[in-house]
């Protein structure tokens, strides 16, 4: 199975002479992985949609692009208590459910506590918004969705973050990952997936 995915990739992607990845779906118009940018960079018709993926305490796979959710959520307000001696808060150290409690706004600066990219969805309409972190199969699921309303193929083209912290942590995030896409989420034989 592994070795019909790793060639649809190749046969797929070496296909078309260029590839357009909505890299963390449309974080130049509303906070990174979240559903909304999810289904914003789909109608622009891109081939792809990268995801990145990390493990919660409860070994569910959601959409983040940090280990850390601390710079993307409102994980400090909320869970105070929660932060390693670092001063910093891990995907891996909450449930899904606690990790559906968080707000996901605008990337932050820890130090400046001021956003990274100021032209962006502001913070203070991010929060009135309740965006929040999807689960990879949410994700998956809206994708597929959208797909068939719109009679496309836009594929998806998952990242998994950091596997040797997630190693040391007790969790296989590749694993995991890969019985998500094997489990009847996507049929690999037919889907768009790079």
């Amino acid at each position: 199975m592994k070795i019909l995915i790793i060639l649809l990739f190749f046969i797929s992607c070496a296909s078309k002479n260029k590839t357009v990845i909505a890299h963390r779906g449309a974080p130049g118009y509303l906070p990174e992985h979240t559903l909304e940018g999810v289904a914003m960079a789909h109608a622009w018709g891109v081939d792809y949609i990268e995801p990145d993926v990390v493990i919660t305490k409860d070994d569910k796979a959601v959409v983040l692009h940090d280990i850390h959710i601390d710079t993307t959520t409102d994980v400090a307000l909320k869970f105070p208590r929660k932060k390693r001696s670092d001063g910093r808060y891990y995907a891996v150290d909450f449930t899904l459910e606690e990790i559906k409690k968080l707000n996901v706004f605008e990337r932050i600066n820890l130090k400046s506590r001021e956003r990274v990219f100021k032209s962006r969805f502001s913070n203070e309409a991010a929060k009135r918004s309740s965006f929040k972190v999807p689960t990879l199969i949410e994700f998956i699921e809206l994708v597929q969705g959208l797909n068939k309303t719109r009679g496309v193929d836009i594929g998806i083209y998952p990242e998994l973050k950091s596997p040797e912290f997630h190693m040391k942590e007790g969790k296989d995030i590749a694993k995991i990952v890969f019985n998500i896409l094997e489990n009847s989420y996507i049929s690999v034989e037919s889907s768009n997936f790079c």
